[in-house]
C-alpha cells in the first residue's frame, strides 16, 4: 500500500492563499451586500436585493424571503424571484421555512419531495419544481427570529454546510437594514390605516339616509377587521328589539330579535365587548341562524354602539377574522370606529323618523279624497293635492304659485272672503253644502278654512279642505257603509250585470267564533254587542287589507270572498292570508284581553275554491247582495270541521292547488262531509303558530305525512308510530292524538277490503 506523499510547503501555502483570496472575496461581497441594500429604501427592493444577492452568490434558481406576521401567525413573502412574483403567505409552523422560524435552525434539505414538511402545493400552484432548498432563520441582534430565508435547487450538485454559514452572514448583514425597512413600513401601514379611519369617518358622518349608512358601516368594519361578516344592530325602543337593516356578507335583509338574547343581546344589555376566539364553545352563542344560513361561525367580536350621553344604542358584531380570532387591537379599533359613528347614526336614525313621518304625512295628504289647499304667508297657493285638482278640473299649473285672491274670483270669491275673515279673527271657518265653480261645472261641497301655524305660535299660511259632497259622492258615502268598497266603485260605474247575478270562480271565507253561546250568557247583551263590534272591526280589517268582499256578518260568523266583485290572478293566496292574519290578530287581542282579566276568544276558519253564483237576491222590498251554491256550503262545512280536527284553518283541495305562495300547510283528511258523497281533501294552515305554540312544526308535519301514507295503505301499526314520532315532538298536536284513536278503532273494526283512506264525518 502506497503511502500517500506529504504536502509540500509550497503546496500548504498555495492553499492557504486560496481560502484567504475566497474569504477576502466573500468580505468584499458582504460589504457591497451592505452598501447595495442601504442604498434603497423601501422593504419591497431591500427583499428584492437580498434574494438576487443570495441565489447569485450561492448558485441556486431561486430565493425567498418570509417575513412573520404576528397578528394573523402567518409567514408571508412580498416576492418570490422568477418568472412568477407574487404574495405567499403560509403559516408560521408550517412547510421548511415554518420549521426553520419555529425552531430558529438552519436547515439543508437535499431532496425536498422526501422531505415529509415539505409543501409541494405551492410548487403545483407555481409550477416551479423544487429538488433541495437551503433555509436559515433571520434573527435580530437579539436573537428574535423575524423570519426566514429559503434558497431553492442548488444549479451544481447540493447545498453544503459552507452554502448555511455564507447565507447565516449575509441575512446577519441584511437583517438590520430588513428590520428599520418593515418598522418603517409598519408605521406607514398604520399612518394610512389612521388616515383611511379618518377619510372613512368623515364619509361615514356625513351620510344622512339610514340604510346606506348601516351598509357603509358594515362594509368599513368588515374591510377594517379582515372579517367574513358584519352586522350593526340598532335598538327599537318601541319594541325592545335588536334590529338591522343589512349584514355585509349576506345580502341586504332585516333581522329582529329580543335586545337581550344571543351574543348581541348579552353585549348590549350588559355594556361590555365580547371577544370569543371559538363561538360554538360559547354557551351564550346560538347556533340556530348558522344551520337557517348555511353560514359557519368561528370567531365573534362584539362591541356596544354608545352615543354621546352615554346610552347604549345598538351593538357591532363582526364574525370571522381571516387568519385568525380577533385581536385586542381590533376590539379597540372597532371600540373607536362605532364611537365615531354613532353620532352619525342617531343623526340617520332621527332623519328615517323625520322622513318617514314626512312620507306618510305626504301620503296620507295625496291620498285624501277631500281636496286640500296651503297658502303661504303671502296668500299664494304653495300646495294642493291629487283630490283637489280633480275636484277643480285643473293641472298644477292652473293653481300652483297663483295668488289666492286671483284664482278665487267671480262664482268662487265668496271663497276668498272666508280666508280674509280668518286673517281677522285667526278662528276657523266652516261651510256647509256650498257652491264651487270647477271647470266640469258646479259642484257642491262642504268647505274648511283654518290658520297655520308654527311650533313658535307664529301663522304661517292658511289652509283650506274641500269635500265634494256632490249626488254621487253622497251616493257612494252612503252605500259604502253598507257593502264593500269594491262593490259600490261597480255600482256606480254602471255594472249591473252584477245585481242581476253572475256565476264565478271566487275564494269563500266563513269564520266563527267557539263557544259563543255560552259566553254571551255570562256578557249580557251590552257586553255581547260590545265585544262583536271590537271583534268584527279586526276581522274585517284583515279582509279588506286583502281585497276580499265582506257579504255579511251571520251572529258571530263571518262570510267573506276573493275574486268578487273583481278578481285578482292570486285570490287564493290573498283567502289564506287574511285567514292568517285573522288568527294572529285575534292572538294579540287575546293578550290584550288577559291583561284586563277578560276570556280568551278561539275560532275557525274554513276556506273553499269554487264557481259560485253571486247577485241581489231576495223580493222587492229587500234585497241582498250575496252569494250562493255548493261552494259556498263546502266553505262552511271545513269552518265546521275545524272543531273536529282541533285546528283553526281549513282549505279544500281546489283552493291548495292554486295557491302561488309559500306556506306551512299539512295535508290531514280525504273526507266525506255532511250531505256530500264524493271525499274532499281537506289542509290545515299553520302559519300562524310560533315555536313555543307549536314546536319542531316541521318535523312534526314530516312524520304526520308519513302517518297519513300508511293510514291510506291500511298499515295501522307504521302509522300510529309515525303519529307518536310527530306526537313526541309536540305533545300537544291533538291531531295526531286523533288518527291514533282512529287506527286503533279500524284495527279493533277493520274496513272493507276497498279502504282508500277515506273518512265519512256524521255531523256538520
Amino acid at each position: 500500500m502506497a503511502t500517500p506523499r506529504k504536502k509540500s510547503a509550497e503546496q500548504i501555502a498555495c492553499r492557504k492563499k486560496t481560502v484567504g483570496k475566497i474569504k477576502s472575496r466573500q468580505a468584499k461581497m458582504l460589504l457591497d451586500m451592505s452598501r447595495q441594500i442601504t442604498s434603497v429604501d423601501s422593504l419591497d427592493e431591500i427583499l428584492e436585493t437580498v434574494v438576487e444577492l443570495t441565489s447569485q452568490e450561492l448558485g441556486a434558481e431561486r430565493s425567498t424571503l418570509f417575513l412573520h406576521d404576528r397578528e394573523s401567525c402567518e409567514l408571508y413573502s412580498h416576492i418570490a424571484q422568477g418568472d412568477i412574483k407574487r404574495k405567499i403567505r403560509i403559516m408560521d409552523d408550517s412547510g421548511i421555512a415554518g420549521h426553520v422560524f419555529s425552531s430558529g435552525e438552519s436547515l439543508i434539505v437535499h431532496d425536498a419531495y422526501g422531505d415529509e414538511r415539505f409543501m409541494p402545493d405551492i410548487d403545483r400552484q407555481t409550477g416551479f419544481k423544487t429538488r433541495n432548498i437551503l433555509c436559515c432563520p433571520i434573527k435580530t441582534s437579539k436573537g428574535k427570529t423575524i423570519g426566514a430565508i429559503q434558497v431553492l435547487n442548488k444549479k451544481k450538485g447540493q447545498f453544503c454546510q459552507e452554502d448555511m454559514i455564507l447565507l447565516e452572514a449575509m441575512i446577519m448583514q441584511a437583517t438590520v437594514a430588513l428590520q428599520s425597512a418593515l418598522l418603517i413600513e409598519q408605521m406607514q401601514e398604520k399612518r394610512r390605516q389612521e388616515m383611511k379611519f379618518l377619510d372613512c369617518v368623515a364619509e361615514l358622518t356625513s351620510e344622512i339616509n339610514l340604510s346606506t349608512l348601516l351598509q357603509k358601516v358594515m362594509g368599513e368594519a368588515t374591510s377594517m377587521l379582515h372579517a367574513e361578516r358584519s352586522t350593526l344592530f340598532l335598538n327599537d325602543e318601541k319594541t325592545n328589539e335588536l334590529w338591522s337593516e343589512v349584514g355585509e356578507g349576506i345580502g341586504a335583509t332585516e333581522i329582529r330579535f329580543p335586545n337581550h338574547m344571543g351574543i348581541a343581546g348579552a353585549v348590549f344589555t350588559s355594556g361590555q365587548s365580547v371577544n370569543i376566539p371559538h363561538a360554538y364553545a360559547d354557551l351564550r352563542f346560538n347556533p340556530a341562524f348558522d344551520k337557517t344560513t348555511g353560514f359557519f361561525t368561528r370567531s365573534i367580536l362584539c362591541v356596544p354602539v354608545i352615543n354621546k350621553k352615554g346610552k347604549i344604542i345598538g351593538v357591532t358584531q363582526v364574525l370571522n377574522k381571516r387568519g385568525g380570532p380577533f385581536s385586542d387591537e381590533d376590539e379597540s379599533r372597532l371600540k373607536a370606529f362605532t364611537a365615531q359613528v354613532s353620532i352619525a347614526l342617531e343623526n340617520a336614525n332621527l332623519f328615517k323618523e323625520v322622513q318617514s313621518v314626512k312620507n306618510y304625512n305626504e301620503s296620507m295628504f295625496e291620498s285624501m279624497t277631500n281636496g286640500v289647499i296651503t297658502l303661504n304667508e303671502e296668500g299664494e297657493i304653495v300646495t294642493c293635492n291629487t283630490a283637489g285638482y280633480r275636484i277643480f278640473g285643473m293641472s298644477p299649473e292652473d293653481i300652483l304659485d297663483r295668488p289666492a285672491v286671483e284664482f278665487f274670483t267671480g262664482a268662487n270669491g265668496w271663497i276668498m272672503e272666508k280666508i280674509s275673515r280668518i286673517e281677522e279673527t285667526n278662528a276657523p271657518e266652516h261651510t256647509i253644502d256650498a257652491e264651487l265653480s270647477c271647470s266640469e261645472g258646479m259642484r257642491s261641497i262642504n268647505l274648511t278654512v283654518q290658520p297655520l301655524y308654527s311650533e313658535e305660535n307664529t301663522k304661517i299660511g292658511t289652509l283650506l279642505m274641500i269635500e265634494d259632497i256632490s249626488s254621487e259622492k253622497r251616493m257612494k258615502s252612503t252605500m259604502s257603509r253598507y257593502m264593500d268598497p269594491g262593490l259600490t266603485d261597480k255600482l256606480l260605474e254602471g255594472d249591473e250585470d252584477i245585481l242581476g247575478g253572475i256565476s264565478t270562480t271566487a275564494t269563500i271565507l266563513f269564520s266563527d267564533i267557539r263557544g259563543f253561546t255560552s259566553l254571551t250568557e255570562e256578557l249580557g247583551a251590552q257586553g255581547t254587542v260590545s265585544l262583536l263590534n271590537e271583534y268584527f272591526t279586526i276581522m274585517v280589517d284583515c279582509i279588506q287589507r286583502e281585497e276580499g268582499m265582506l257579504d255579511k256578518f251571520i251572529g258571530d260568523a263571518i262570510m267573506a270572498a276573493f275574486g268578487i266583485p273583481i278578481a285578482h290572478k292570486d285570490d287564493e293566496d290573498r283567502a289564506v292570508r287574511a285567514a292568517i292574519a285573522m288568527i294572529s290578530e285575534l292572538q294579540k287581542w287575546n293578550r290584550y284581553r288577559a291583561n284586563e282579566g277578560k276570556k280568551p276568544l278561539d275560532m275557525g276558519i274554513g276556506l273553499n275554491t269554487d264557481t259560485i253564483v253571486s247577485g241581489n237576491i231576495g223580493s222587492p222590498k229587500r234585497m241582498d247582495y250575496t252569494m250562493i251554491g255548493d261552494g259556498v256550503n263546502l266553505a262552511a262545512r271545513l269552518e265546521s270541521a275545524c272543531k273536529k280536527y282541533s285546528s283553526r284553518i281549513l282549505i279544500s283541495e281546489n283552493t291548495f292547488k292554486n295557491l302561488h305562495g309559500t306556506y306551512r300547510i299539512r295535508d290531514i283528511d280525504d273526507v266525506v262531509v255532511k250531505g256530500k258523497s264524493e271525499a274532499v281533501r281537506i289542509y290545515e294552515v299553520l302559519d300562524y303558530h310560533s315555536e313555543e305554540f307549536f314546536p319542531n312544526l316541521m318535523e312534526v308535519v314530516s312524520h304526520f305525512k308519513e302517518g297519513r301514507h300508511y293510514y291510506g295503505k291500511g298499515k295501522w301499526e307504521k302509522a300510529i308510530k309515525s303519529f307518536q314520532r310527530a306526537l313526541k315532538l309536540h305533545p300537544d298536536d291533538k291531531l295526531s292524538n286523533i288518527y291514533i284513536e282512529r287506527c286503533q278503532y279500524l284495527q279493533e273494526n277493520p274496513p272493507p277490503g276497498d279502504w282508500n283512506g277515506v273518512w265519512v264525518m256524521q255531523t256538520k
